[in-house]
């Protein structure tokens, strides 16, 4: 079978990202090499390493032959905790929880999301336009990624990665850079929608996930417990609401999972 080269997308960058805090190796994720201030941000936050923007005191950025360090300085109180909960993580692409030390690091403690209601064609509006914001996606057809939409479904922030977990994470470093109000939206990605994805979204202070494909039984589990509305498989006019379904607003019937 004859190829046309000439249609060959380009390829996607992967790179192996180090999070050092305070100048203690805690993370290497392979990541896409940008917005990588939102990922240290987004990261540090979704993962309880500090509890508010303000606690992050900078961010340098190191190029080395083998890959990119990220210098945190973060406040003091957030060194002892991750001191506390140190582990070493060789990230893989779309993985969260590699290298955990113990069960209790993969399930943080979680606050309550608030109750967020959103209207159900502002949601597939916002799908809908997603793919025209993705510039890595159309050149590459290998990234993933996380997008903020407000009530009326017109998308205001974007990021993409080559993993689903560091998508989302820039999103966040950049919703709270940007001083987003996160009730007054909803979060969008192109993935499925795994327990990490919703402990984030809950760790970031929004209240509803919406997502291209479906959700885990643990996700929908995390979702219930911590007030998430989350919805999945959304496509064209259709969805299915996995939890608390009574937040997407429509007219129409609402495929409810039992």
């Amino acid at each position: 079978m004859s190829q046309n080269h000439s249609n060959c997308l380009a390829l996607a960058e992967e790179v192996p990202v180090a999070l050092v805090f305070n100048g203690i190796s805690h993370a290497v994720m392979m990541t896409s090499p940008v917005h990588l201030e939102d990922f240290a941000l987004g990261f540090a936050l979704t993962e309880g390493l500090i509890d508010h923007p303000s606690q992050l005191y900078g961010v340098d950025i190191t190029h080395q032959p083998n890959g990119i360090e990220l210098q945190l300085e973060v406040a003091a109180q957030s060194e002892a905790r991750l001191k506390e909960r140190r582990r070493s993580m060789a990230g893989r692409t779309g993985c969260g929880v590699c290298g955990a030390d113990s069960l209790n690091q993969v399930k943080l403690a979680l606050p309550q999301a608030p109750e967020v209601h959103i209207d159900v064609d502002a949601m597939h509006r916002a799908h809908a336009h997603m793919r025209a914001l993705q510039p890595l996606k159309l050149q590459t057809g290998a990234t993933h990624a996380a997008a903020w939409s407000d009530a009326s479904g017109q998308i205001t922030l974007l990021r993409e990665d080559v993993g689903r977990h560091n998508a989302l994470d820039k999103l966040i470093g950049a919703l709270f850079k940007s001083s987003t109000d996160m009730q007054q939206g909803f979060i969008c990605i192109t993935s499925r929608a795994s327990f990490e994805m919703v402990q984030k979204t809950v760790m970031s202070g929004a209240g509803v996930l919406t997502a291209v494909s479906a959700p885990t039984r643990l996700a929908v589990e995390m979702a219930e417990q911590h007030n998430l509305a989350l919805a999945g498989l959304v496509r064209g006019n259709s969805f299915t609401a996995y939890s608390h379904s009574s937040r997407f607003m429509t007219t129409q019937p609402i495929a409810a999972q039992a």
